[in-house]
């Protein structure tokens, strides 16, 4: 039996981050404003936030020791490996429409999230 997916859609992995293609597209877009290809989205967990955790999404050309890196069609997301059990399963996905626009993490860890959306525990 296959699965396909279709071209909005990413196949979940539950070992890691994932990033659909619509936000792979995004991301390369920034960068390309960047001018750099040493730049890899980092995605990262810290303490903090309404909810006692927050996000943090930024571009970095860091290796650090124990950063899990995958690459979603020439796209590398690179999680540390403190944040790694945090993201388990997520999903980063971006969205341009008029009620929302920006990044966003489906993240199955989380038992919730403040009204903002910027923290969870």
């Amino acid at each position: 039996m296959s699965t396909e997916t279709t071209s909005t859609e990413t196949t979940t992995d539950t070992t890691g981050i994932n990033l659909t293609e619509v936000a792979a597209v995004k991301v390369k877009a920034l960068l390309e404003q960047e001018g750099r290809d040493d730049l890899r989205l980092r995605v990262a967990v810290q303490p903090g936030g309404c909810s006692g955790l927050r996000y943090q999404l930024f571009f970095d050309e860091r290796d650090l020791d124990g950063d899990v890196v995958k690459d979603f069609n020439g796209v590398g997301v690179v999680v540390d490996r403190m944040s790694a059990p945090y993201l388990m399963g997520a999903t980063i996905d971006f969205a341009d429409r008029i009620d929302a626009q920006g990044f966003t993490i489906d993240n199955p860890n989380a038992g919730g999230s403040c009204a903002c959306g910027d923290s969870f525990h």
